[in-house]
């Protein structure tokens, strides 16, 4: 579901990419991306066309957990990051580990 960081990162991401990953339309990352203007900043090719750098996806995946799984308004999670983000990004950590512990448990539940 996310851009995970290996040995042949790229340097940036189109649009797409980043949409795909995150399940969201291109529409709604470029809104987050003018909404979110002083924290995300990708580059343009000579198209226009918008290229996120790995921070400006780690942002975005931030920005996600917090408005679609957390259920926070946009201007809240604007809010979150600017005060907190590393509380944040170790929050959404938590979270994650713990989701993923619940999965394997209910699946061994499952298999006894």
């Amino acid at each position: 579901m996310t851009i995970e960081k290996n040995e042949t990162e790229k340097l940036f991401y189109s649009i797409g990419e980043v949409a795909s990953n995150f399940g969201e339309e291109t529409s709604t990352i470029r809104f987050w991306t003018n909404h979110f203007r002083s924290i995300i900043n990708p580059k343009r090719n000579k198209k226009g066309d918008r290229l996120f750098s790995q921070q400006d996806v780690d942002t975005i995946k931030l920005i996600h957990f917090l408005v679609r799984e957390q259920g926070m308004k946009l201007d809240g999670a604007y809010k979150r990051i600017i005060e907190n983000r590393e509380g944040s990004i170790k929050n959404m950590q938590v979270i994650k580990t713990l989701e993923q512990i619940k999965k394997q448990l209910l699946e061994i539940k499952d298999s006894i």
